[in-house]
C-alpha cells in the first residue's frame, strides 16, 4: 500500500510540468504556429464567453435557490440513512450532491470541510477526490450546450449523471482503500 502511494506522489510531481512543456514542443514538432494558435483560441474563447452568460447565469441562480431554500439539507437528511447503509459517510453527503450542479459551490464545501474535520482527515481527503474525479455535470451542459445552442440534451444527462455517481462512491472506497 505505502508502494502505491509513493509511486503516486513521485509521479504527480511531474504531471503538470510536463503538460506544460510537453504541448508547446509537441507543437513545435508537428511545426504548428503555438502562439499564434494559442491567441486565435483565446479570441475564440472569449466569443464563447459572451454566448454563455445567460445559460451561466441561469445555472448559478438555480444553484443559490437550491441551497438558500433548505432543499439541500432535506436531501442530506433524506439519503443519509441510505448511504449509511453503503458505508458511505454522512458528512460527503453535501459534496454528492453539489458537486454534479457546480464547482464553485463544490469547492466551497471542501473548504468548509477542511475547517471542520482538518485538511488531513480521510472525510477531506475522500471530498477532495470527489472534486477531482468528477464533474459538474449540470453546469458543463449548460454552458457547452448553451455555446452552441443545442436544447435537446438527449443522453448527455443521464450519462453525465451515471458516471457522476459512479465517481462518487468509488472515491469513498479507494480513499478508505489507500488511506485506511
Amino acid at each position: 500500500m505505502e508502494t502505491v502511494r509513493t509511486l503516486i506522489e513521485g509521479i504527480s510531481v511531474f504531471v503538470l510540468p510536463a503538460l506544460i512543456v510537453g504541448f508547446p514542443l509537441y507543437g513545435l514538432i508537428k511545426k504548428v504556429k503555438v502562439y499564434e494558435e494559442f491567441v486565435e483560441g483565446a479570441k475564440g474563447g472569449f466569443t464563447v464567453a459572451v454566448t454563455i452568460i445567460p445559460y451561466l447565469v441561469a445555472i448559478l441562480f438555480a444553484i443559490g435557490m437550491f441551497r438558500a431554500s433548505g432543499a439541500m439539507d432535506f436531501m442530506v437528511d433524506g439519503l443519509r440513512p441510505i448511504f449509511s447503509w453503503f458505508s458511505i459517510p454522512p458528512e460527503v453527503l453535501p459534496m454528492m450532491i453539489m458537486r454534479p450542479l457546480t464547482g464553485a459551490g463544490s469547492a466551497a464545501i471542501v473548504l468548509d470541510m477542511i475547517q471542520q474535520f482538518g485538511e488531513d482527515s480521510i472525510l477531506v481527503k475522500m471530498a477532495a477526490t470527489m472534486f477531482g474525479s468528477t464533474e459538474t455535470t449540470f453546469y458543463v451542459i449548460a454552458v457547452y450546450f448553451g455555446a452552441v445552442n443545442i436544447k435537446k440534451t438527449r443522453h448527455a444527462v443521464p450519462a453525465g449523471l451515471i458516471a457522476d455517481a459512479f465517481a462518487l462512491v468509488l472515491a469513498v472506497f479507494v480513499v478508505r482503500w489507500l488511506f485506511g
